[in-house]
């Protein structure tokens, strides 16, 4: 008599599991890191991707490429989970962290093939991991911050490294310090908001410039706006919620009347509304008045008319800018303008920025925000700049709260893994062989170096270890000058945390790919119309009485 087979799963359902499964998801996560794996270092490429609407980005920034890449296996989606949390704590690294998380996974394969337990492997990761940071905190290098001028060219430093690998290399210098400099205005918490990026089209890059204060572009105006004067000197600045125009009371209100001249009272009484508030806006004394919501044209002449400047519909986010840069708060009725509430800066004035016309405000009092103008030829590498100085800013704010620094260029990799590969030898049983495994896989970071380069990677792997074996814990690969280099001295330095944080992400994402010993997948339901009974099945939709 035959066994009934049960079904327990709905059929079409995909279930697989044991090693074959584990094989799959590490190689999938092989196919992600080939992706960005070329990007890596001063000499990497860059990527072209164009989405389902046609819009091209061109991006060298790891975690931007696999953002786009619309990845749908489960396994490997973790990767592209680790990146983007590397870009969103410490900013760089994204593409370090997916290789080094691909290249556990690679140096484990045969182990798992040969059945190894994968518990065991997870545990040996966890120590080794644990060592590797363990090690990269002792070996760090702290610097002072009561030296100002030290700590300043040190994130200067830091500024450049982040951006070496990217487009702007070029230009490292004028970018590094332009960056360094805005992350100083800010106050103690750094809010990454109150750096603007603006970006202009047109001019070339050396024409990007540091706004201290607030830029934005000029709003939609009103016929009376030309009247207006472009430049003041000390002006006050009444930021406002209000909108200053004729609503016809026809929108929001029925009003029965008997006579013409009933209808004349209620159009006197609107425009006596309109006129009260432009008097108390100019009897405030402000020079300049900023609205998030339109101003009318019969507002713009009236302020036209008394030497004001107005803008109304500027977004947001740009208020709020002002609003830190130059005091005051924003107001959402007129009635209480007070000097208090408003803000104040030295300058105001209109510039033309390239084809577009900004709007200035310059030696603001509680500047503790700036703007960012950034000039360049093609739309697409306006945008990857800005990626590229938003990397710089998160690396170097990170610099500023942790003041640890290690040598980029694959230095620190090299030498946890030669920590690693001597403290395996020290320990006994399978431990040993999956710690040098970890050791091996850290590798991957100058490896890739000199691939992208075009260098002869195992040689200069080769010099690497024999340098690292006696001693030299800075050495790193030279990409200019194809060998290795005392990268601490050629002060390619980034963050320790950006290292920490890598390592970690990259053996955490590694340990849960391994963990997972079986997948199912629910068939998918398109195909046998909406689950639970879907209209059209005899139930109709469930009326709310």
């Amino acid at each position: 008599m035959m066994p009934t087979p049960v079904i327990l799963l709905k059929e079409g359902t995909d279930t697989s599991q044991g090693v074959p499964q584990l094989i799959s998801n590490i190689n999938a996560c092989q196919v992600i890191a080939e992706a960005v794996r070329t990007t890596l270092g001063p000499r990497g490429m860059d990527k072209l991707m164009v989405d389902s609407r046609g819009k091209a980005t061109i991006s060298n920034d790891g975690a931007t490429i696999l953002k786009l890449l619309d990845v749908v296996h489960p396994a490997a989606k973790t990767l592209v989970d680790i990146a983007r949390s590397q870009d969103a704590e410490v900013g760089d690294g994204t593409t370090s962290v997916t290789l080094l998380a691909a290249e556990f996974l690679k140096q484990l394969k045969p182990y798992v093939e040969e059945g190894l337990h994968p518990q065991t492997i997870i545990r040996a990761f966890r120590s080794a991991t644990h060592l590797a940071v363990k090690k990269i905190k002792d070996i760090s290098v702290t610097v002072k911050k009561d030296d100002k001028k030290e700590q300043r060219e040190l994130l200067v430093k830091c500024a450049a490294t982040a951006m070496n690998s990217k487009l702007i290399a070029g230009q490292k210098e004028f970018f590094s310090e332009m960056v360094v400099e805005a992350v100083m205005m800010l106050d103690e918490l750094l809010p990454l908001k109150m750096i603007g990026i603006k970006k202009v089209q047109g001019g070339a890059l050396e024409d990007s410039q540091l706004v201290a204060g607030v830029a934005f572009k000029k709003t939609f105006s009103y016929a009376g706006f030309e009247m207006q004067p472009k430049r003041y000197e000390n002006p006050k600045i009444a930021l406002l919620n209000v909108e200053l125009e004729l609503k016809a009371e026809k929108d929001n209100a029925e009003v029965r009347v008997k006579c013409v001249e009933d209808y004349q009272a209620i159009v006197d009484a609107e425009w006596s509304i309109l006129y009260d508030k432009l008097d108390k806006i100019c009897k405030s004394g402000a020079k300049v008045i900023l609205s998030k919501l339109p101003i009318g044209d019969v507002a713009t002449q009236y302020f036209a008319d008394r030497d004001l400047f107005c803008a109304g519909r500027v977004q947001e986010e740009d208020l709020k800018r002002t609003m830190m840069a130059c005091g005051g708060s924003i107001q959402t009725s007129v009635g209480s303008m007070t000097d208090d509430v408003l803000g104040r800066c030295e300058v105001f004035e209109e510039l033309q920025v390239g084809g577009e016309r900004y709007n200035f405000f310059k030696g603001c009092p509680r500047s503790q925000a700036c703007t960012i103008i950034l000039r360049g030829g093609a739309e697409q590498f306006m945008e990857e700049t800005e990626r590229s100085l938003h990397d710089a800013i998160m690396i170097v704010r990170r610099a500023i709260k942790n003041d640890s620094i290690v040598a980029g260029g694959g230095a620190i990799e090299m030498e946890l893994s030669k920590y690693l590969r001597d403290y395996s030898r020290t320990i006994p049983g399978k431990q040993q062989l999956l710690i040098g495994a970890y050791a091996k896989a850290l590798e991957i970071i100058p490896r890739q170096l000199c691939d992208n380069a075009g260098f002869d990677a195992t040689n200069i792997l080769n010099k690497l270890r024999a340098k690292h074996a006696q001693g030299g814990m800075w050495y790193g690969v030279d990409v200019n000058n194809e060998d290795i280099a005392d990268n601490y001295l050629a002060c390619v330095w980034e963050p320790s945390i950006v290292r920490i944080n890598a390592l970690t992400a990259a053996s955490e994402a590694a340990c849960l790919i391994l963990s997972v010993d079986e997948t199912i997948k629910n068939p998918r339901s398109s195909v046998d119309g909406p689950p639970g009974g879907g209209r059209g099945r005899g139930r109709g939709r469930p009326h709310a009485h």
